[in-house]
């Protein structure tokens, strides 16, 4: 009698159990590898915020350029001495 009940069971999860976890684990994937439309106006107005942040980033370098042409080399001679005395510490 023993044998039989677990013949039974085991039969159910291979047919029943095993099958429903696994097509309830693709759906999941399925549905969550989507973008939803939330999402994508987010991202479109993340693309929008750094376009304006890399136009005005382009405006204060020509401004930068015009007032003091070597600014690009000052600048990097900073950021070295910098690197450099968080390295000595």
């Amino acid at each position: 009698m023993d044998e039989g009940i677990q013949i039974v069971v085991v039969c159910a999860f291979l047919f029943v159990a095993l099958p429903w976890l696994v097509f309830h684990y693709i759906t999941k994937w399925k549905t969550a590898a989507r973008l939803t439309g939330s999402d994508e106006q987010l991202l479109d107005d993340l693309y929008d915020s750094a376009k304006r942040l890399d136009d005005r980033l382009c405006s204060i370098e020509r401004i930068m350029t015009a007032e003091n042409p070597a600014w690009r080399q000052n600048c990097l001679a900073e950021t070295d001495r910098q690197r450099l005395l968080s390295e000595d510490k």
